[in-house]
């Protein structure tokens, strides 16, 4: 608050109470000036804009398998150093955003809310982030607006099942599905029966979900005046893997359009999310799932890979490039922010594995004392890895490829590009005046 010391010996009255006009006459126009003008201002109040809300749905990788414990590791790169400072605190700790609220459901049995900080990712082995924590940090300070968070997010579901969305109708068996269930003797009428009752059900939860947590903001976003009111400000979709390595809904996923199914379901996915939440305008971020990073750079043991990645990369982003669609949807490659330098290092490794289990194999079997197996395996590490690759090693991974290694340093940035792309296309939206009838 500003103040001001007047000498009343000094000063007339007059000009005291000229000063005081013109003061509340300066702090009425900061309560009414509008959010364009206060873009890159952050010391102006915010608490007057319609509350920010963002949907974030998908899969394990949206879920995010990240330990807080590898979020240290990012230092070691300097390209990563800002976005880690602005994670944590001048104590080392997940900062919480005084700004950002989320509801989250799918990562743990009950559900999740609070102010943002880490913690909001999968609920198993430990406290994780997914990419809500960087989206929401950038998101914040990209805005400088209240925000809302809502998740949705189940590890190991598909969207030709799954998040089918309703207008793309009932899942049809291909000819190669109908030829396994005759060869395993599976009754076809009982498999239409069970891929009919599980269909779509993560689409109508994620639908169910977001609109409950719309209906009572105040439970989330404590304080929450209605009469704020929100806006339905972007859409983020980070799914796949399931979809990717199923070669009984993709026979021919190592042809050009052997995924083509997929891009199809998705466009239904983007109509019925925008129609189910009366958003019509709402932006929409595709999460390209990228494990791996670049099929260009694939070694020899991942090119018999190269094919169906590649194809289902461009199916997964082939909605952006919709004419319907254009300059509301936007893809990004998460494959560019695969961790190179780690991955180099995991497949070196990979050649220490037989030395490694014949050590482990003799402390087991009583051949040689733990502390002696242990010391053993500690050389043939330092001699293989240098102390900054050793602390890459360990220190930066908690879970498999498939889940981008468990790295911050890989789905920190991923968050990040996330938002960026979604303040990108919410400010086309309003520069088009297309987001009537998304604010509530």
């Amino acid at each position: 608050m500003i103040g001001f010391n007047f000498h009343r010996r000094r000063v007339s009255s007059g000009l005291l109470r000229s000063v005081r006009f013109t003061l509340l006459l300066f702090i009425g126009v900061l309560w009414a000036f509008p959010a364009a003008a206060r873009e890159g201002n952050p010391s102006l109040a915010v608490e007057s804009v319609p509350l920010k809300v963002f949907i974030l749905a998908g899969q394990s990788n949206m879920q995010g398998h990240a330990h807080v414990r590898t979020i240290p590791s990012m230092k070691l790169d300097p390209r990563l150093v800002p976005l880690h400072d602005a994670l944590v605190g001048d104590d080392g700790t997940p900062v919480t955003c005084e700004r950002v609220w989320i509801s989250s459901i799918g990562c743990a049995p009950e559900e999740q809310v609070g102010k943002l900080s880490a913690g909001f990712g999968a609920g198993d082995r430990g406290e994780k982030i997914g990419p809500e924590f960087s989206f929401g940090v950038t998101v914040a300070r990209l805005l400088d607006e209240p925000v809302l968070l809502i998740k949705t997010s189940w590890g190991g579901k598909s969207l030709h099942t799954d998040f089918r969305p309703p207008s793309a109708g009932r899942y049809e068996f291909n000819e190669s599905e109908l030829e396994g269930f005759r060869k395993r003797g599976v009754d076809p009428e009982n498999a239409r029966a069970e891929k009919d009752a599980a269909t779509g059900v993560n689409y109508r939860l994620m639908i169910e979900h977001v609109r409950t947590v719309l209906a009572d903001i105040p439970r989330i976003v404590p304080g929450h005046d209605p009469k704020q009111g929100y806006e339905l400000a972007g859409f983020i979709w980070f799914q796949g893997w399931n979809d990717m390595v199923d070669g009984n809904a993709y026979p021919n996923r190592d042809k050009p359009g052997g995924y083509g199914a997929y891009s199809e379901v998705f466009a239904h996915f983007i109509r019925d999310v925008r129609r189910d939440l009366d958003a019509a305008a709402l932006p929409f971020v595709i999460g390209v799932l990228g494990v791996g990073g670049p099929v260009e750079e694939y070694g020899p043991e991942q090119q018999r890979y190269v094919a169906t990645h590649r194809n289902f990369r461009d199916a997964m982003a082939a909605p952006a490039a919709m004419d319907e669609f254009k300059g509301t949807v936007a893809a990004v490659r998460t494959e560019a922010f695969w961790d190179r330098e780690v991955s180099a290092l995991k497949e070196r490794e990979e050649t220490l594995k037989p030395e490694l289990e014949r050590i482990r194999a003799e402390v087991k079997q009583g051949a040689q004392a733990r502390a002696q197996g242990d010391a053993a395996i500690e050389s043939i590490y330092a001699s293989r890895f240098n102390e900054r690759e050793l602390t890459l090693l360990r220190d930066s991974v908690s879970n498999q490829e498939y889940h981008y290694l468990g790295s911050a340093r890989i789905l920190a940035p991923i968050g990040e590009a996330f938002a960026e792309s979604a303040v990108v296309l919410l400010k086309k939206r309003a520069d088009t005046g297309a987001s009537k009838g998304v604010s509530r």
